[in-house]
């Protein structure tokens, strides 16, 4: 009988879906979006094109990851007006 992994995230999982765990990952994800682009500038002085290639792939999944962030922020403030 195969064992169960065990949910690590358990402590989080109150955050998760309320507005503290969105305004939570917003800010995680736009402290990951600051490094990336450090990287970007770090990889375009040094003139190597597959280097800034790499740091730009990586930099969209995060802007990717925080527009989500943020339309769900903006859909609860529509939900409910007067919470936020």
């Amino acid at each position: 009988m195969a064992k169960k992994a065990k949910n690590r995230s358990a402590p989080a999982k109150g955050l998760r879906g309320s507005k503290a765990g969105l305004v939570l990952s917003l800010g995680s994800s736009a402290l990951a979006v600051v490094r990336a682009s450090k990287q970007v500038r770090r990889a375009k002085g040094t003139h190597d094109k597959l280097n800034t290639a790499d740091a730009v792939a990586g930099l969209l999944p995060l802007i990717t990851s925080a527009a989500l962030v943020l339309r769900q922020l903006r859909g609860r403030r529509r939900e409910n007006p007067e919470a936020a």
